[in-house]
This record gives structure tokens, sequence and C-alpha cells, in this order.
């Protein structure tokens, strides 16, 4: 009986246990595989969250800190919102197990040094937000490894420093957004802010800074400008610098370039920028000019073209019949194939000025669609096919009606007994008239026999 009791006792506790896993906590609000613990006074983390939660939402709490391997029994989780809390540090393995982390939100909070560790393991993590915090160093290595990063916000804090080195092409190909905006950088690398990649170029945002004014920086900033960055053009006011880094003497130098007039602008950075896109479609075998139409003006301008098919095309480069570049930079396809298809790049380069501009054409090979069927065509051989159905079923056939004559099946004669051992009492007439109707049932099976030939019959 005791041992029946305990046996009860443990069920009841693994269940018990089990259930704890899919429990939601009755400080939040679990629908779906969203969990939101918002504003609810937490201090800490709940205990038990669900496992299967993709969202989990802790704003607005007294959060100070998380521990190592806090999330490493929610797996699915993809978005964290840890905004609006009084975060100062992240311990190590914070994110063990969490690799499916998609969004990490830990803006307003008191972070005050980003560390190496924080974002270990977040290989699938596409966006960071850190605004609003108190951080004054980005420490090297800490956006080592999020391979997957599209957006980075570090606006709003006390920054001095930033690890440009450590973002390339290979290291991060799908950063499109680095918010560095008001902080406190006076003096960047600019050879490592050049080279960065030019997807991050174009949405690098360092307004609102306490830059120094030089002629590197305003050489950057002056390629930018000449590009149509929209980081430039949506905050061209707040762009500002202090001469001599005194605050109190900071000029718009997108908009008051005399200060720069003795400045040597530098060459052109690698990364050219799209100032014109559009879209050509054309028939199979109809010919097509592409032409090269940039902010660019002079006769010294070269040009080259990148084709999805052909590769690198020059004006002394290429061997194709069927496609030459003109003088004045326009690409003509004599005869487009579908092929063809794909964007075109043209690059204008100035070499005199050391400007380049760029240009991209999508163009869409149409082949032209096969005739349909005429509709009286179709018509008439549906009749035809009809008409030798019926004439088949009519006369190839058997046929099954009661007025058709079918010809009788052979009378094989039965086997009986011999009228020639019946007494005399049957005249001999009549036996000889059965023996003739005898052989006439056989007439299908033997040739007839005539009368002379009956009679010479020997009788048994």
């Amino acid at each position: 009986m005791t041992g029946g009791l305990d046996a009860g006792f443990l069920l009841a506790l693994l269940c018990l246990l089990r259930g704890s896993e899919h429990a939601c906590p009755s400080v939040c609000l679990c629908v779906s595989d969203t969990v939101s613990c918002s504003s609810g006074g937490l201090g800490r983390l709940p205990r038990s969250l669900p496992t299967f939660s993709a969202t989990l939402d802790v704003s607005h709490n007294h959060l100070s800190w998380l521990g190592p391997g806090i999330f490493n029994k929610m797996p699915f989780l993809e978005n964290l919102k840890v905004s609006h809390n009084q975060l100062r540090s992240l311990g190590h393995g914070v994110f063990l197990n969490a690799s499916s982390l998609r969004l990490l939100d830990l803006s307003s909070n008191k972070l005050q040094v980003v560390e190496p560790h924080y974002f270990q393991g977040l290989w699938r993590l596409e966006e960071l937000l850190l605004f609003n915090n108190r951080i004054t160093q980005v420490e090297a290595g800490t956006l080592i490894g999020l391979s997957s990063l599209k957006k980075a916000y570090f606006s709003l804090n006390q920054i001095t420093q930033f690890p440009f080195f450590s973002i390339r092409d290979h290291s991060h190909p799908f950063l499109t957004m680095l918010d560095l905006s008001s902080n406190r950088l006076t003096r960047l690398p600019w050879e490592d802010v050049k080279a960065l990649p030019g997807l991050v170029q174009r949405g690098l945002y360092l307004h609102n800074n306490s830059l120094i004014c030089d002629c590197s920086m305003y050489s950057v900033f002056w390629h930018w400008s000449l590009r149509g960055y929209n980081s430039l053009k949506d905050f061209t006011d707040d762009h500002t610098c202090s001469i001599s880094g005194d605050q109190r003497s900071s000029v718009r130098f997108l908009r008051q370039n005399r200060f720069f007039l003795n400045c040597t602008v530098e060459k052109a950075l690698s990364q050219p920028v799209t100032v014109f896109l559009s879209s050509v479609s054309v028939s199979a075998g109809d010919k097509v000019r592409l032409d090269c139409q940039t902010p660019l003006r002079g006769a010294e301008l070269s040009f080259t073209w990148l084709s999805p098919s052909k590769g690198y095309i020059t004006q002394t480069g290429t061997n194709d019949t069927l496609i030459s570049l003109l003088a004045n930079g326009t690409l003509e396809i004599r005869a487009a194939k579908v092929n063809d298809s794909g964007l075109y790049v043209c690059t204008a380069l100035d070499v005199k000025q050391s400007l380049n501009a760029t240009r991209e054409v999508n163009v869409t090979v149409l082949v032209p669609p096969l005739e349909p069927f005429n509709t009286g065509y179709t018509t008439l051989l549906g009749c035809l096919v009809s008409m030798i159905a019926i004439l088949m079923y009519l006369y190839l056939t058997p046929c099954r009606c009661r007025c058709c004559k079918q010809p009788k099946p052979p009378i094989v004669p039965a086997v009986t007994y011999d009228p020639g051992t019946l007494t005399s009492v049957v005249s001999p007439y009549c036996r000889n008239q059965h023996k003739i109707q005898t052989n006439k049932r056989v007439a299908f099976m033997q040739p007839a026999i005539s009368e002379e030939e009956v009679d010479q019959i020997p009788e048994s």
C-alpha cells in the first residue's frame, strides 16, 4: 500500500514538473507563442517561462542583471525586449542555447561598456537596439560573430570610440544601418571609415556628435553628400563640427563650406553609389540600347558595364559581335536573348576630378507567346473525330440486335439407335428417307451423297 502511494506521489510530481515547462507566470500574459511580462514590477525574471515562447517582452520593469544561461530553456526565442529596465551588465553565457534570437532590444537601460562576451552565439541576430544607455565604449570584438546583423542602434549614448575596423564585407554582409548619432565622437579613424562596406557607409549616421573640423573629416562627408546619402540629406543641419575643439564655435559644415576651401578633396571612395535605376523590357531577338546617364559630365569620361551574362564590358575588352559599347557609354545589344535578362550596372569615371557614378538598368527579355489554336479549326477537328468514332462503332463492333441473322452452329448428330435393326414394319422407302435426312443434317461437314450412292450403301 505504501509503495502504491509513493508511486502515485512520484507520478504527480513528474506531471507537475512537466506542466511547469508550459505554465504561464501569474504576472505575465501568454498568447500563442508570445509572453508579455511588461510593466509587472519585476526585479528578476520569472523562474518558469514557457519553453515554446518565440517572443518575450519584459520591458518597463526593474531588472538590473541578466545571469548566465537564463534563457537556455527557451530554444525557440526569436524576439527579446528588455528595454526600460535598470540593466548595468550582462553575465557570461547569458544567451546560451538562445541562438534563434533575431531581435534584441536593450535600449533605455544603464549599460556603460559593451563587452565582447555579451552577444556570443547570436549568429542569427538581425537587429540590435542599444540606444539611450550610458555606453562610453564599445570594445573591439563586440560585433564579431554577428554575421546576420542588419541594423545596429547605438545612438543617444556617450560613446567616444567605436571599432569600425571590425566591420567588413565578409564579416557583416547584411549590415545596412549603423546609428552612432548623438554621441561624443570627436576624431574618427577616417581610413577605417572609408574602408567600410558600401552599404554600411550609406546607412552610417554620425550627426549630433562632437566632431572636430579637419580636412579628412570634410573629405568623407563631401563624397557622401555628392552621392546623396539619406543620412546626410535627412539631417543636414545636424551635422556640425567644432573649430579647434571649441564647442562654442560649431559649424554646419554641409551648408558652410568656406572653412574647407583650402582642403584637397581626396579620391572617391571605393564603393560607388547608384544614382539612377530603371527597368527595360524587350522581346527576344530585338535590339535594345541601355544609356549610361549619370550626373557626371565631360569629354574625358570612361565607361564600364557589368552584365549578368558577359561580365565586364569595355570599349576594347569585348569580342562579342552582338553586343558593343558606344563612345557615349550606351550599351547596344543587337539581338536580345533570354539569358541576357538581369541587372546591368554602368560605371562612369572622371579620372581628372576623381569622381565616379553608376547607373543600374534591370533588363527583362520577353519570349513571344505561342499562337493559340483557331476556334473554328478546333471545332471542325472535334466533329471529324466524333464522326470517325461513330463509324467505327457501327461497322467494326459485333452486331447484338435481334433482327440480325446469325449463322446457326453446326449440329452434331446425336448417337441413337440404328433403324436397320428394326423389323420390316418400317418400309424401305421410309428407311431411305430417314437416311437422306440424316445425311442432310451433316451437309456442312461432308459432301452431299446422291440417291444412287445411297442405294449402293450396304445395309448392315
